[in-house]
């Protein structure tokens, strides 16, 4: 006993450890799956009284968690807490339609009711038939529907009148159980026809003929019905999307049965249908608590049938789950108010108003539209009196206002006075300014916006001025006459020559200005060609004076910033057709098993990309000397749109190639077009000749042919040569334009390849030198 004692002692010592540390990984993130995994484990091994905190813990964070509901009630249940036990029971049955958890239910009931006679038979009836409404249409209720006819079966009959209301209680049910498509459908089948059978044989051919056709429809269902339940994670806890491959897929499997049960594949009754449906959309929330679009489709599938006040209810609990989320609000809102419900619609807008110190701009101009909507002008305008005052009010409220007055009101009095008070307050906003100037420009009040722009420039730095001067230069462009145009054009230069956007060399009129000035949407006053030529000279003149990489260059024209070019805000959105850009901002990541967490690159690096993930990451950890400081390093020479695309690739599972070395390489090559030195093959340069047949024989080689080979050969080295020293000379001053096409080396290979395997089939070399490298074929003797 006393080892039994010191073994139990150490056990629990061994248990501390674990606990501190299962506890410190729920405090960094409460959704710690594994944490709360271990934790309901240990709380298994205590006593009751210490276990309660633990699982009011975890179903706090985890309130569909219907395994941790079950093993919560259930330690209740061992100690015969029959109160706590029901108290349990009537927070998380309605929320978690799990039937394992319905099954502990329903054994609860059985034995709090076994030694009362008929009146308990009566609440367990009603107990079993409560759980079959809300759980019989699961697929794995096969098990419940056979309890429950064994216990009609079980029931005591004393006259014949009882037992014919308890055969027919018994037919009842199994007509129901045998329509349902379950695990135990055909196993059901068999047990009623049994029944009817040992009741009257008769009658059993009726009955089984009618339902017969019923009972293979829900075998055939449930066969469809299991492909899709099969792809669903029973187990998964309830934790807000973070973007990881399982959770995308067990997204996409519940989207595919919530379609195919809305299909009414079983054609049955609507009432039915929409029953199955509603079950279906409640095991979901099971495991998709937290989000928000599975909520709305609840929502709107209820309102589409007719059920408006379910949606309404359904809006009230999705609030509850995901108070935070704004969009469900303002939805909700939008439902009161086109069935007319304004008082309700106003009070969610209220709540919204009402977070105090999280109240956004956005609520603001939301409420602002519905006043004026629900209530009119004056109710608006009041509100915005009293919303300009808040420390939330932003400049985006008052050109909400100030467009609505102009556009909905048809006041553009009231609306410049709105432009005015808040230019006072935002004169350092360049998208106010913008704002405001587009107003004006559609008053046709030229006056004011040069006014406008003259004012702003003259009190805004010049590096927050540069959307300023453009927006100027292009309105004068297309308002202004020539003179004016140029000479806001040269103020626009010398105002941005220090700031590194425009560089010194804008200060230079070039042919850029011109395109900018005399093109009109998308269209071009010059050939998609001329474009590309222009931008990479403008390029290279901007960066004359800084050292430009070889790996940089390689990339060619993907590499030049149009930011930074002389083209307005509308020539950089139509851009050359030859010219293409990733648009990375719309990059969406592809994530099969990527651990949390896992990002290297810092924002420092690649401002306003994603924080590196993935198996890019993983090989940069686990590589000898790939550093994040290494990696930075290679970084810096690559272009933004490869960075973000390197920044997105997808982990790989298994053995995969060591990022940094791959790209290390890549760059650092230079490969150039010809390859002719002495006793090295070199490649020619027309294509057309690598795709030649196959090589000549010795046989068909005469002398003539050698010499002129030979000949050819020579000249082709010399020139090659020339070639080389050449390019040696001109290295430093390389351009876009200069730089050879790189050579296909995997081409070179294949050929190589073939060449040895032709080589080694005819004992001979001249199958392939000369078709190849141009060389002579040696004799095969």
């Amino acid at each position: 006993m006393a080892d039994e004692g010191r073994a139990g002692i150490e056990d629990r010592s061994s248990v501390v450890p674990r606990e501190n540390k299962t506890s410190e990984g729920l405090l960094v993130d409460k959704y710690n799956v594994e944490a709360s995994e271990i934790l309901a484990n240990e709380a298994l091994r205590l006593p009751i009284t210490e276990a309660v905190p633990i699982y009011e813990q975890l179903l706090s964070v985890f309130p569909t968690a219907g395994k941790f509901w079950k093993q919560y009630v259930e330690a209740y249940m061992a100690v015969n807490n029959d109160d706590a036990t029901k108290q349990i029971f009537s927070r998380c049955l309605l929320n978690c339609q799990l039937i394992s958890l319905w099954r502990c239910y329903i054994r609860f009931i059985r034995k709090v009711n076994e030694k009362k006679g008929a009146e308990g038979l009566e609440e367990t009836k009603k107990a079993f038939e409560f759980m079959l409404n809300y759980v019989g249409t699961d697929i794995s209720s096969g098990p419940v529907w056979m309890e429950y006819i064994a216990f009609l079966k079980s029931m005591p009959a004393v006259t014949a009148q009882e037992e014919s209301q308890r055969m027919t209680a018994v037919r009842k049910i199994y007509q129901k159980a045998i329509v349902t498509p379950t695990h135990h459908v055909e196993q059901l089948w068999k047990d009623y026809e049994n029944f009817e059978n040992s009741v009257s044989r008769a009658l059993a051919k009726g009955l089984l003929s009618e339902y017969q056709p019923k009972y293979n429809s829900a075998r055939a269902v449930y066969r469809e019905r299991k492909k899709y339940i099969d792809e669903i994670d029973w187990n998964m806890l309830a934790v807000p999307p973070t973007g990881s491959y399982k959770e995308e897929q067990q997204y996409l499997a519940w989207k595919k049965l919530l379609t195919f049960e809305k299909g009414n594949p079983q054609r049955i009754d609507s009432v039915s249908s929409m029953k199955r449906v509603t079950f279906t959309y409640e095991q979901c929330l099971m495991y998709l608590y937290h989000y928000p679009d599975i909520w709305y489709d609840y929502v709107t599938w209820h309102a589409k049938t007719g059920s408006v006040d379910s949606a309404v209810k359904i809006f009230q609990r999705a609030l509850k789950a995901l108070p935070d989320t704004e969009v469900l609000r303002y939805a909700y809102a939008e439902l009161e108010e086109s069935r007319g419900s304004i008082q309700p619609a106003k009070k969610i807008y209220e709540s919204l108003l009402a977070n105090g110190t999280n109240i956004t701009a956005l609520a603001h101009i939301q409420f602002i539209r519905f006043l004026r909507r629900t209530e009119g002008v004056e109710a608006a305008r009041k509100y915005f009196l009293d919303a300009r005052k808040s420390p939330n009010c932003t400049y985006h409220v008052f050109v909400a206002y100030a467009m609505m007055a102009f556009c909905l009101d048809k006041d553009p009095k009231v609306a410049h006075n709105v432009f005015e008070a808040g230019l006072k307050r935002f004169m350092h906003e360049p998208g106010y300014i913008l704002e405001y100037a587009d107003f004006l420009c559609r008053l046709n009040d030229d006056r004011n916006v040069r006014a406008l722009f003259e004012r702003v420039l003259s009190s805004l730095p010049a590096e927050e001025s540069v959307e300023i001067w453009k927006r100027f230069a292009q309105f004068e462009n297309t308002y202004g006459d020539l003179a004016s145009m140029l000479k806001v054009e040269q103020r626009r230069k010398e105002a941005l020559s220090g700031t590194g956007e425009e560089g010194t060399s804008m200060l230079e009129g070039s042919l850029h200005d011109v395109v900018s000035r005399y093109s009109f949407m998308d269209l071009w006053p010059c050939s998609s060609k001329d474009l590309d030529h222009l931008s990479r000279q403008e390029w290279l003149a901007k960066n004359v004076n800084r050292k430009i990489d070889k790996s940089n260059l390689a990339f060619g024209t993907g590499s030049i910033d149009k930011g930074s070019s002389g083209l307005t805000t509308t020539q950089k959105t139509n851009t050359s057709s030859k010219v293409v850009y990733p648009d990375t901002s719309k990059m969406v990541v592809y994530d099969p098993m990527q651990p949390n967490g896992s990002g290297l690159i810092s924002s420092a690096v690649a401002p306003g990309l994603p924080v590196l993930s993935g198996s890019m990451a993983t090989s940069t950890a686990i590589s000898g000397g790939g550093t994040t400081k290494a990696l930075d390093e290679i970084l810096k020479v690559m272009p933004p749109a490869l960075v973000a695309f390197i920044a997105h690739l997808p982990p790989v599972e298994g053995p995969s190639p060591d990022v940094d070395i791959v790209l290390s390489i890549l760059l650092q090559s230079n490969i150039p077009t010809v390859q002719a030195q002495s006793g090295k093959t070199g490649l020619p340069q027309q294509p057309q000749q690598l795709s030649a047949g196959p090589g000549p024989t010795t046989s068909d080689l005469s002398a003539s042919g050698r010499a002129r080979s030979n000949q050819n050969n020579s000249t082709y080295r010399q020139s090659s040569k020339r070639k080389d020293l050449e390019r040696q000379e001109d290295d430093d001053t390389t351009t876009v334009q200069s730089r050879p096409l790189p050579r296909d080396v995997f081409r070179l290979r294949q050929l190589q390849r073939s060449r040895g395997s032709v080589t080694s089939q005819t004992g001979s070399a001249a199958s392939g030198g000369s078709a190849f490298s141009g060389e002579p074929s040696g004799s095969s003797g």
